[in-house]
């Protein structure tokens, strides 16, 4: 899971970085508000963590501006103001939570632990409906691939998948992520080797013809969509 920590105070930052990182998260880290907003806007992140007062480009500022995008990245606020006001504010601007400095570190893992448990559905992520990554192009809104000038027909799972994979590129999403993105909290529970059955379904479409791997199996962890790895069977 990849993380961008957003703080001025490097007394701050740095230890609280190097804290995350222990805990297994990937971690970039910007010293102050305009560098922040750049990486939030040029990379894809599964949660920020944004002190809200900073010279010249505030947290608040860098909320808004993600929001306005459409995109649905969880946001906590570092911030030592603690009214309820500032803490409307905060939440109007879009935050999804919210920890008053000084906290207890305890605290803030479980809230952090607790935003990346947050399932991501199709209906949150009110992004375009044509993703292109590499060489393989996706249509949402006909379920269609395209690869080298072929159509690709895809079934709802399918398309739902690929759109997962392709919204994360270079990334490693665990079985357990994608496993809650494809069923959630579904009544009827699919089988063990469900999500291994859908990802050798998809790579015999996408991958057709000798076609260069873009799924790759990371053994004991889960999948990396894009050109950046090697195939192998789901």
């Amino acid at each position: 899971m990849r993380i961008l920590l957003v703080d001025d105070e490097a007394e701050m930052a740095d230890p609280l970085s190097h804290i995350l990182t222990r805990e297994g998260y990937t971690v970039d880290v910007a010293y102050d508000g305009d560098r922040g907003n750049q990486l939030a806007q040029q990379e894809r992140y599964d949660l920020l963590i944004l002190d809200w007062m900073m010279p010249r480009y505030s947290g608040l500022d860098i909320c808004q501006q993600v929001r306005s995008r459409g995109d649905t990245t969880p946001v906590l606020f570092l911030t030592a103001k603690d009214t309820i006001d500032d803490r409307v504010q905060g939440l109007d601007a879009g935050a999804d939570d919210y920890i008053v400095k000084p906290f207890e570190l305890r605290e803030l893992l479980a809230r952090v632990r607790a935003l990346l448990r947050r399932p991501v559905t199709l209906e949150t992520v009110p992004l375009t409906q044509r993703l292109r990554v590499d060489d393989l192009e996706l249509d949402l809104s006909n379920q269609l691939a395209h690869r080298h000038g072929r159509a690709i027909e895809l079934s709802e799972k399918e398309a739902q998948l690929l759109e997962y994979l392709m919204r994360h590129p270079n990334q490693i999403l665990t079985h357990d992520q994608i496993h809650q993105y494809l069923w959630g909290e579904s009544v009827e529970k699919p089988t063990s080797n469900a999500l291994a059955a859908q990802i050798r379904l998809l790579r015999r479409k996408i991958e057709a013809n000798g076609e260069p791997p873009l799924i790759t199996t990371v053994y004991g962890k889960g999948y990396r969509f894009g050109f950046a790895a090697e195939s192998s069977d789901g």
